[in-house]
């Protein structure tokens, strides 16, 4: 697969004779370095789904919807050449992207291998042969005197695992129990003499499980090239973007207030209580009672309050009435006031910043008398139930959000937490902390609206 930057791919993609590709071998494409990218976010965007619909525990129909939505918004194309090409060039670039570390590599083989799962199971009978045929598994339905041997048994089996009780000319695979360890664990198939008898539907976890293997060690490979040749010799092009990828914020962009973003500084200490995530709201808290922040707290409240609509004259007026109780009027015009302008665009490149997403709190690494990143990662879980008090959750809230941080799901903690204090779903999740802002004042104005 090579880059340029302008010119066209010359041909499509053809790793499968199926319309589900296996990806297992990188195609001999010409992709241009803004379709690198693009295409890889698309299919994160879709990955980040699943895996945020498994955080919130939907069901097996819910997920199928759910993926067939994220397919359809994300990976389509005009031509069909192009959506294969889309679809294996995207896989290709993320593989190098979450090649690089355990966690990244756990990641993206379960996201990959559930996308793959569903995508499997919408595929016509005829092509499901096919990708049974070319991932090698050669097993052959057992023959009807064998089912009859074990009919008492496959019918228990079913009943207990509320499936239809198989009829004489039902399909069943004889595989050894270790290639299906997903059916063996949820005890949803017949052990026999050390094989597992597996039903025609449920051939899907053994083809899941060969392709997960396979991508594990592809993984593998490619973390070795990676660290070896590609990272160094691609270090003024490729690297900075592969490396960038896994944390990019994927959602809108909050440089610029929305309808709902416009406050004055009478109105930051209720909306504060009232709408601020906890990590705003934490460092909101702290600057009133200290009357200072480091730079990190600075700058993850100062671009949050601009994109929540504050006003430059209203924000170095918010900082300078805090600021000079502890460093005083001059001192803080001298060594401050020149940063939140920056932020602004004001001075320096003059870029206008954005706020930071959830994803970059997540990722800080807050030190000592550090008050900024995400509580859900970085606060004690004594400080964390303490917090959510304040913010009203109740105690059983506090549990199911506390199951959330232990399982690293932070972002899904911080939903969890809004659903509690608003007594309204999120079914999007809370991916940013100008979102929650603007869902939150949305849900208050409805309520309002309601009551008028």
């Amino acid at each position: 697969m090579e880059l340029h930057r302008s010119q066209r791919k010359s041909s499509t993609a053809t790793t499968s004779s199926t319309t589900l590709p296996l990806y297992r071998s990188a195609p001999p494409l010409e992709v241009r370095l803004e379709e690198f990218e693009l295409y890889a976010i698309d299919r994160l965007r879709v990955l980040k789904g699943i895996s945020d619909g498994l955080s919130r525990g939907k069901k097996s129909e819910e997920m199928e919807k759910l993926v067939r939505g994220l397919l359809n918004a994300h990976m389509k194309h005009p031509q069909a050449s192009e959506a294969v090409n889309k679809d294996i060039i995207s896989h290709f670039v993320l593989r190098l992207v979450y090649c690089r570390t355990e966690d990244l590599r756990k990641w993206f083989l379960s996201m990959e291998t559930m996308l793959f799962r569903h995508r499997f199971l919408s595929e016509s009978p005829e092509s499901q042969k096919q990708v049974f045929s070319e991932l090698g598994l050669s097993y052959k339905a057992i023959s009807y005197a064998e089912f009859e041997a074990v009919k008492d048994k496959l019918v228990q089996v079913a009943r207990l695992i509320g499936q239809p009780v198989p009829s004489a000319d039902a399909i069943y695979y004889k595989v050894p129990w270790e290639e299906v360890p997903e059916l063996v664990a949820g005890r949803r198939v017949l052990l026999h003499k050390g094989y597992a008898y597996i039903a025609i539907y449920q051939v899907v976890s053994l083809v899941a499980t060969q392709f997960r293997s396979y991508l594990s060690k592809t993984l593998s490979l490619t973390n070795r090239k990676w660290t070896s040749t590609i990272r160094e010799q691609e270090k003024d092009r490729l690297t900075p973007i592969v490396e960038a990828l896994c944390t990019s914020y994927l959602g809108p962009d909050y440089s610029q207030p929305t309808e709902y973003a416009d406050i004055s500084i009478k109105d930051l200490e209720q909306i504060a209580k009232s709408s601020f995530p906890l990590c705003m709201r934490h460092l909101f808290d702290k600057l009133k009672e200290d009357h200072h922040l480091k730079h990190g707290g600075r700058m993850q409240l100062g671009l949050f309050l601009k994109g929540v609509g504050l006003k430059l004259d209203d924000a170095l007026t918010f900082w300078r009435a805090e600021f000079s109780q502890r460093v005083g009027v001059e001192r803080f015009d001298k060594e401050y006031a020149y940063s939140i302008r920056h932020n602004y665009g004001k001075e320096g490149k003059r870029v206008d910043y954005s706020p930071y997403s959830c994803q970059k709190i997540i990722s800080s690494s807050p030190g000592v008398g550090d008050h900024h990143g995400c509580p859900y990662r970085h606060f004690s879980e004594d400080n964390l139930r303490a917090a959510l008090g304040k913010m009203g959750v109740n105690n059983q809230k506090i549990e199911d959000i506390l199951d959330k941080v232990r399982n690293r799901h932070y972002q899904l903690a911080c939903t969890l937490t809004f659903e509690s204090v608003h007594g309204s779903s999120c079914d999007a999740g809370i991916n940013h902390p100008n979102q929650y802002f603007i869902d939150s004042q949305k849900v208050l104005q409805s309520k309002n609206n309601s009551t008028a």
